[in-house]
């Protein structure tokens, strides 16, 4: 198991819970602290999108950059990373997005955190579970078909998480006052551990890992480049009779 890795998704997934649930909180308090619901959409999608480009840029060289393991898992169903490193990486994202919440309590006012229920994503006003579900998956597809366009495709530019920090930014947008744009199991798990409750569990497990799932199959069965994958294969298998 790779563990300059492991510290590399540890540190950018601490990065994007951090951040994250401090805008989420900080945004609240700049504005008054009149209703837990005052926030600048624009500006928690701009401070996720951020981290996102600047923590994926700084851990592709060691990791790849997944820091979700929606990215994990569907880096791993599409043979891009071992099951023994993938389940590392999990776990480290999972223990890094608990360790930013807890260390969040010691640098916000308690008050302000509960008031934005630890910057959780959450249900927005007349969406049932079904339609987070959904919105979940959509938005994972999203991100997850991004970064298999961006990063894992060996013909794509290298230019860094950029787009995937801009897909983050715009699925927010899009779905943050609906169902909280989680996109990331992880992103859910440390704030509800922390105290931001975990009614929906299973509805910001299922929907981000069955979309990242869906768009790395689609990609790699589909869009990515095959003629490549077979070169490479034959190369291997002429190694190996030279062995």
């Amino acid at each position: 198991m790779n563990s300059k890795a492991l510290v590399a998704e540890f540190v950018g997934t601490f990065a994007l819970i951090f951040i994250g649930v401090g805008a989420i909180a900080t945004n609240y308090i700049n504005r008054g602290g009149i209703t837990g619901t005052a926030v600048d959409l624009t500006a928690i999608a701009l401070a996720h999108g951020l981290t996102i480009a600047v923590m994926v840029s700084a851990t592709a060289a060691v990791s790849g950059g997944h820091l979700n393991p929606a990215v994990t898992f569907g880096a791993w169903l599409t043979g891009k990373i071992d099951p023994k490193n993938a389940l590392g990486y999990i776990i480290s994202q999972c223990l890094g997005a608990i360790f930013a919440a807890s260390l969040i309590k010691l640098v916000i006012p308690l008050q302000a955190l509960q008031a934005v229920g630890m910057g959780t994503p959450a249900l927005g006003k007349g969406e049932t579970p079904f339609m987070g579900l959904v919105m979940e998956f959509i938005l994972t597809f999203f991100l997850v078909f991004v970064v298999f366009g961006t990063a894992i495709d060996s013909r794509a530019p290298r230019i860094g998480g950029l787009f995937i920090g801009l897909t983050v930014a715009l699925d927010i947008l899009a779905g943050g006052p609906l169902s909280g744009a989680a996109m990331n199991p992880a992103r859910y798990l440390g704030p509800a551990l922390m105290g931001g409750g975990l009614q929906y569990f299973w509805l910001y497990w299922i929907g981000p890992l069955a979309g990242g799932a869906t768009a790395a199959l689609l990609y790699h069965y589909t869009l990515a480049d095959r003629s490549n994958r077979a070169i490479h294969n034959s190369e291997v298998a002429t190694q190996s009779r030279l062995n």
